[in-house]
């Protein structure tokens, strides 16, 4: 079996989901103790329900997922955990979607770049080391302070570019 950082996403064969999102959820209880912060059931809850799939989750589509499981839960509530999630680097916000996804590594600080799919709706998060070094040299030469830094590329994944060529055929 493989790990959530060796998997990019669930179209990859061998991507067992079901263990991708237990260790995600093992690894924010965990780091949760570890930073002294709790994640409270509606938080967790907000976790699970966006790591779901590995496809990008508006606030609006979670609360009305929530509300049969927690009648209160309103868009506070939401955005509250939210705002906790990203702070504890368990979740991403896709910007250019207005949207979040799981973070397949969030037991380190990391900078993000998000490959998202226009057909299928998957957001595949990479490390891209040389591409995040190459920009940050970028941004010390212009004497700029970054806030938040994430790239976000939107185009067609590997299987749904295999597919759309079998298509072809």
């Amino acid at each position: 079996m493989i790990t959530p950082a060796e998997a990019n996403h669930s179209h990859i064969p061998e991507h067992d989901h079901d263990k991708c999102v237990s260790e995600a959820l093992d690894t924010a209880v965990q780091l949760c103790v570890v930073r002294g912060v709790q994640l409270t059931p509606i938080r967790q809850k907000v976790l699970e329900l966006i790591w779901e799939s590995h496809k990008a989750v508006k606030a609006y589509e979670l609360l009305d997922r929530l509300k049969p499981l927690m009648d209160a839960a309103k868009p506070a509530t939401i955005y509250r955990a939210l705002d906790f999630l990203i702070e504890q680097g368990l979740i991403h916000r896709v910007e250019s979607l207005n949207a979040f996804v799981g973070c397949i590594c969030s037991a380190h600080q990391h900078e993000q770049l998000l490959l998202i799919c226009n057909n299928c709706q998957e957001v595949e998060e990479r490390a891209a080391p040389e591409v995040m070094q190459a920009l940050s040299q970028e941004i010390k030469l212009a004497d700029f302070i970054v806030h938040s830094k994430a790239i976000e590329i939107h185009g067609v994944c590997a299987k749904c570019n295999e597919t759309m060529s079998e298509s072809r055929r």
